[in-house]
């Protein structure tokens, strides 16, 4: 759902108009969206394949300083040798897939080709943990290194909003 001001706070969090919203999958705790649900097609037609979009500025430069911390070799090399953690992984890219084929359906559009890759590097590596936090924050419980990832970040919201957005045409202050 898109709330009133949501369109505003994500373009400014973005630094550009939004495209292809269709919902806040997460808010942060400040209340402002900190991951939006996009169309598996923009308005054009583009194929779009990430469903779970993160746009909190705070969110992304904390997961950033994570990236490059080298998490992302540890992670690789264990999910290389825990078939267990395997298993988790692709059941995370399963229910990716299966939420944007959904989502596809629900827009009344064709979902997108098979083989299109899901989101951060799904199932086979671990490629951006900007997409697997915004997977789990959107849905709870269900991406083992977006957990992980999520766990090991500061809280980034404690400094307040990362943006205050202008209002919405019609829209009080």
């Amino acid at each position: 759902m898109i709330e009133a001001g949501d369109t505003a706070a994500v373009a400014a969090q973005l630094g550009r108009v939004p495209r292809g919203v269709r919902a806040v999958a997460s808010r942060c705790p400040c209340g402002l969206p900190a991951v939006i649900e996009t169309a598996p097609r923009l308005p054009d037609g583009t194929p779009f394949p990430t469903l779970f979009y993160l746009t909190c500025p705070k969110a992304a430069s904390a997961i950033g300083t994570l990236e490059g911390g080298g998490v992302m070799r540890d992670m690789q090399a264990r999910l290389a040798a825990d078939p267990s953690l395997q298993a988790r992984y692709t059941a995370a890219h399963e229910d990716y897939l299966h939420r944007r084929d959904e989502a596809a359906r629900e827009d009344g559009t064709e979902p997108l080709p098979e083989g299109m890759q899901s989101a951060g590097g799904m199932p086979g590596r671990i490629k951006c943990l900007h997409a697997l936090v915004a997977h789990e924050l959107a849905v709870p419980g269900v991406s083992p290194f977006g957990r992980e990832a999520l766990d090991a970040l500061p809280e980034w919201w404690r400094s307040g909003p990362c943006v205050r957005p202008e209002p919405e045409p019609g829209e009080a202050r």
